[in-house]
């Protein structure tokens, strides 16, 4: 009976990738031809400001995001147009609550992430700042002005605390071995209202074993909370991740997820289906708490008014179109009214609970118009429970979500692929 109910839970698992995998690579099919425009601020509700930073000290060879190895000139030269863009939708009366710093690495030149952030801070309502390291910068200096600047939440990338792994990743020698990143966490603790570490699961090579051991240390240090992200790859580093670090088999994922769930529930509570959290806290994924984000820097990506939209990937266009005072943007598509609903739905339950008045009240009614079949087959299926006006994921559903979110990502990061492949769309 147990291997027939673990048969069935493979088939569903598969299902249901494959329906996310083909509805979401359908949304992010780019406009091609049209001339991509910002969308307008026509109202005040809550907005969150992405900034990318695509400079790093060492290129992951998993990582899809717009990035590049460090250059000092060109660095400085890129922050300079950072703060212009940052104006720019400022005089477009746009205005936000969070801002959220990720890359790339975007403490690689302190001074001027702290100067982005204080004209960030100049020219809207932020009140809450949440910015992403590597535990290489977790030093007194950075920290220290990164307090000063008033960050609430910093997101370490620790991936794991193996060291085979880490050398496997080339991260061994330039952000430090295992041992080394534990001690770093315990002597950040307490400098930030939340200290996160961003893990990895799934390696190829990784095993149960070695995955027990990183929970153990992990719990050693105490963090406030913890992001465990599955092992995401674009079509771009496919190539680059099997060598490397072997081919990814989806059959231990699901394992490897209860797994973590078992070992951190005890201490941390669901911020999201792979977010843990000793207390209310920004989260990485920023999606889940804010309905519409702007992105600003090269390759970064924005979603408002139902129009989802990239900057260019090309750093040096970057910075020459805004020497022009133009936002530079590179494509854009609107989504459907079904395409809304959608990811309206997914991304508020991936936050485990999702009342349903404000959404009908959004879109006039219709959501079950749209929704029904998915929402039928999620709960024969055994994801979903409805009750007293609300949708809530079982620990069951906890893991579909994560299939879901998987895709949606893999999606954003293949289209990530084929702009930094063209450089222009």
């Amino acid at each position: 009976m147990h291997e027939v109910l673990k048969g069935w839970e493979t088939v569903i698992s598969w299902l249901i990738a494959q329906e996310s995998r083909r509805a979401f690579s359908r949304s992010m099919r780019f406009e091609a031809g049209v001339r991509p425009l910002l969308p307008e601020c026509h109202d005040s509700r809550p907005r969150l400001l992405y900034i990318h930073v695509p400079f790093c000290e060492q290129l992951c060879p998993y990582c899809s995001f717009n990035r590049v190895r460090f250059d000092e000139s060109l660095c400085r030269e890129y922050f300079a147009a950072l703060r212009k863009e940052l104006i720019l939708y400022r005089k477009r009366s746009y205005d936000f609550g969070g801002i959220y710093v990720g890359g790339g690495t975007p403490t690689v030149l302190i001074d001027e992430l702290e100067k982005t952030l204080e004209t960030a801070k100049e020219c809207f309502s932020i009140g809450e700042i949440s910015v992403e390291t590597n535990p290489n910068h977790l030093t007194g200096e950075r920290l220290t002005v990164l307090q000063r600047v008033g960050v609430n939440r910093l997101s370490v990338g620790i991936q794991s605390f193996d060291d085979d792994l880490l050398r496997a990743m080339g991260r061994f020698e330039k952000y430090g071995s295992g041992s080394t990143n534990v001690e770093r966490l315990k002597r950040t603790a307490g400098y930030f209202d939340t200290l996160n570490a961003d893990m990895i699961f799934n390696f190829p090579i990784q095993t149960d074993e070695a995955l027990d051991r990183d929970l153990t240390l992990l719990l050693e240090t105490g963090v406030d909370q913890v992001t465990y992200y599955p092992l995401m790859v674009s079509d771009l580093t496919k190539k680059a991740v099997e060598k490397t670090l072997g081919v990814i088999d989806y059959r231990k994922e699901r394992r490897m997820y209860h797994q973590i769930v078992s070992r951190l529930l005890p201490e941390y509570r669901f911020s999201s289906a792979w977010c843990f959290s000793r207390k209310e806290s920004m989260i990485d994924e920023y999606i889940v708490d804010y309905d519409e984000y702007a992105g600003v820097g090269s390759g970064s990506i924005g979603y408002m008014d139902g129009v989802c939209y990239a900057n260019t990937f090309d750093i040096k266009e970057y910075i020459g179109r805004l020497s022009k005072g133009e936002i530079p943007l590179m494509a854009s598509r609107r989504f459907t009214l079904r395409d809304r609903i959608r990811y309206d739905f997914i991304m508020n339950l991936f936050g485990l609970d999702l009342t349903i008045a404000p959404l009908q009240l959004r879109y006039g009614g219709r959501i079950f118009r749209y929704l029904w079949q998915d929402i039928a087959a999620l709960m024969i299926a055994g994801g979903l429970r409805y009750r007293r006006g609300a949708f809530s994921l079982t620990p069951r559903g906890r893991y579909y979500w994560i299939i879901m979110m998987r895709e949606f990502f893999t999606a954003v990061n293949n289209f990530r692929a084929f702009c930094l492949q063209s450089r222009e769309f």
